[in-house]
Formats: C-alpha cells, structure tokens, sequence
C-alpha cells in the first residue's frame, strides 16, 4: 500500500521542491485540467507560474498543501485567503491537482481535508471555488459538501480549445 504524506509548502522548501511542482501542473494541464492554462503547457510556463506565485507563498498571502509519495510530490491545493479587511473570514481554494498516475486513490479528498484544516488555523470559515462545468471535478466538490451558487456560461476555454461554462461553490466550515 502507497503512504502519502500530505504536508504544507513552507518558503524554505519552494525551490526544491520546483522541478515536482511543474511537473504535476505540466500533467494536470496537459490531461485535461480546468486550471486556467490550456494544454500543452510548456516546462517554461508552468515555471513562470510558480515563479509567479513564489512570493505570495514566502509571505504567507497563499498556502500550498502538497501529497507526497517517497519519491515526488503528487498533488496540491492551494489556499489564497482574502485580503480585504471585509473578507477575513473567507478564502478561495485553487489548483486541486493529483497527477495522473495517482488519481482514484483518494489523494484529491485527502487534500481537500487538508486545506479546510488550514483554512481554520487561519481563522476562515468560507470557502469559495469554480471549476469547468461536467468536470470530474465538479462531481468531487458536490460529494466534497460544497454547495452550487451559480453558473457562468461560456467562462474559459477548456482543453478542447471550446468554450466551458463554469459552476461557482462556497463550502462554510461549521464547527
């Protein structure tokens, strides 16, 4: 039986961890992920990406909790909490990922167990998403307890190059 170690990105470990991190968002992309690339996604923009976002990891602005096996890292979530001094109790999850040659071993709900256990240390209660409608996805947030506010027609070009309607969830963590 695999072990996954599920653990938080820490801003000493970014650039070690780098070469995992694009290419688990290199897999996700390029299989089908509505994660705002579409495929093919090159090891020079999966870079940029993460080079992107690098800062508001060191400064505390997002959290990244990762699944590792032994080997490499094999999924994230992200956690972004909002800044506004109205929203402190909310934060918007992104970038579920679980690479390819991990997926249908629960990885993904054990990810999503995680960042509701860091969105509370962080004192947010709200959670908020969008993923591609018809998406396995949107199927996993549903069973996950999120509840459907909306849908957004014809939001992003999916992996097919066609236009996809987006479905909008918030899931309040209740104690």
């Amino acid at each position: 039986m695999m072990v996954i170690e599920i653990t938080k990105l820490d801003e000493l470990s970014v650039d070690s961890a780098m070469d995992d991190l694009i290419e688990l968002l290199r897999d996700s992309v390029n299989g089908g992920a509505s994660v705002n690339f579409v495929p093919p996604l090159s090891t020079d923009d999966a870079l940029e990406y993460w080079m992107k976002i690098k800062p508001e990891i060191e400064s505390g602005g997002r959290s990244v909790i990762l699944a590792r096996d032994s080997e490499r890292i094999v999924g994230c979530i992200h956690l972004v909490p909002c800044w506004q001094p109205n929203a402190q109790h909310r934060a918007e999850v992104q970038k579920l990922l679980v690479h390819s040659d991990y997926r249908r071993q629960g990885i993904a709900r054990q990810l999503l167990a995680a960042v509701e256990v860091e969105a509370r240390s962080l004192g947010r209660l709200l959670l908020y998403l969008d993923t591609e409608r018809y998406s396995v996805a949107e199927w996993l947030y549903r069973d996950w307890g999120y509840t459907q506010v909306g849908i957004i027609p014809l939001h992003s070009i999916n992996a097919q190059g066609e236009l996809a309607d987006t479905v909008l969830f918030y899931r309040w963590l209740q104690d």
